[in-house]
């Protein structure tokens, strides 16, 4: 297994970023193989499952490596997990700056398959996220359901649109949205979800601790998931590190890939 901080320029963004990496040990192989022009190595043990892994308001790429024990947790999972930075941008094109919804959902899945032997396919594919990025994780199953098999939220920030809500998070990421808020349009997780199909959509796993002040929100946005919203915990890195745990053995993951 390896632990990849990547360096790079985002055409989308106009300027150099970074990305953090978890890759099996194939998987490091294969990309050695691509880049040297070898053959020997690649394809060999199949493609790669994918997770993207979505940091908060406060975090960046690096974050969930940092505080949580998630290398130790994939080990044997033979699962790439792809862990992007996108600011404070509540994985949207913002109002005023970046277009890290366009980063995150074209430009980042391309870049991650010319480099790693990873699959492409809706089943091999999942995402998650804690806080601002478990609504990051379900918006894009949400608009994008033909991509993913399964999509998880830890303490979620879910109702965006509600107005208690979106008036703190003016204050608080003013170029997200600007004046107007995304009542009623793609980044509103609950118009999304009255416009659904259900037999379209990927598993949706949420996870929320009754004293995290998120709690009554999440409950609140009536999202029919594999819902926990019952047991102790708070918004902090305890609860993620335990949590993260539980998406991990929900994923739906080929036996034929972990037991490689």
């Amino acid at each position: 297994m390896a632990l990849l901080d990547l360096r790079f320029f985002s055409q989308t963004l106009g300027e150099s970023s970074s990305l953090t990496v978890i890759a099996p040990e194939g998987g490091v192989n294969d990309t050695q193989a691509r880049l040297t022009g070898e053959s020997a190595g690649v394809g060999t043990n199949g493609a790669m499952p994918v997770l993207y892994l979505l940091h908060g308001l406060e975090g960046d790429d690096s974050v969930w490596t940092r505080r949580t024990l998630i290398e130790r947790y994939v080990g044997e999972l033979g699962l790439l997990v792809v862990m992007p930075k996108v600011g404070r941008s509540f994985y949207c094109d913002e109002a005023y700056g970046q277009k890290y919804w366009t980063f995150l959902t074209t430009e980042l899945p391309e870049m991650i398959s010319r480099m790693f032997n990873v699959s492409t396919a809706r089943e091999d594919t999942f995402v998650a996220g804690l806080s601002m990025g478990g609504y990051g994780a379900f918006k894009w199953a949400l608009r994008e359901p033909h991509r993913f098999a399964a999509a998880a939220s830890l303490s979620g920030a879910l109702n965006v649109a509600g107005s208690e809500s979106f008036d703190r998070l003016r204050e608080q990421v003013p170029q997200v949205w600007g004046d107007k808020g995304p009542e009623g349009t793609p980044d509103d997780l609950i118009h999304l979800l009255a416009s659904a199909r259900p037999a379209e959509l990927p598993a949706l796993y949420q996870r929320c601790g009754t004293e995290d002040f998120l709690f009554a929100a999440a409950k609140a946005a009536g999202v029919t998931v594999d819902s926990d919203l019952a047991h102790p915990g708070d918004h902090n890195w305890d609860y993620w590190n335990e949590q993260i745990q539980g998406v991990l053995g929900w994923l739906p993951i080929s036996s034929e890939i972990s037991s490689r």
